[in-house]
């Protein structure tokens, strides 16, 4: 799928086939996350792939907005991980963040759908996942990314505004 493509088109998917996502592809996704940009190179990130149904069935528990998570065969938290962290704790945020942008753009790319769940910066949220996930305090969940088949094709739509666009400032 041609790049510019694969940016226009993708969207984010709440429905599932059943079919599960194999091991090869999650190596996919997560060669397309850990190729993504950092500051300083720091690479300060973790994935931690969920795929216990028992396990994704209680994220809607502290997560209000993911109650479709509970069809998703998998899941992917991006965790910014503090340890790895050089530059004082000011970039692991847009470092986890565009890393999540390849890991979605990638599982389009091949034919999967997913839809990033916000989770940080909101405590109950990653109070719930480093409870049910036994993460460590320097391991911070940013997001959870639920994954899978789409159970149908998802609308696409244009979105370029060029009111939203300053040319050489706002002067």
């Amino acid at each position: 799928m041609e790049t510019l493509q694969a940016i226009a088109t993708r969207r984010s998917v709440r429905q599932y086939t059943p079919e599960p996502v194999s091991d090869a592809q999650v190596r996919i996704l997560l060669e397309a996350a850990m190729a993504a940009p950092s500051a300083a190179n720091q690479q300060a990130w973790q994935f931690v792939v969920v795929d216990r149904r028992e396990l994704l069935d209680q994220i809607p528990s502290f997560h209000p907005y993911c109650r479709f998570i509970r069809q998703a065969p998998l899941a992917v938290v991006v965790c910014g991980d503090l340890s790895r962290e050089k530059l004082e704790g000011r970039f692991w945020v847009q470092d986890c963040s565009a890393a999540t942008q390849n890991l979605l753009l990638a599982a389009h790319a091949i034919g999967l759908g997913g839809c990033w769940l916000a989770v940080y910066p909101v405590e109950e949220r990653i109070d719930g996942l480093r409870r049910l996930l036994h993460l460590p305090e320097h391991l911070v969940p940013l997001n959870a990314v639920a994954l899978g088949h789409p159970d149908g094709p998802p609308k696409t739509a244009e979105r370029y505004d060029p009111t939203r666009v300053l040319w050489n400032g706002a002067g």
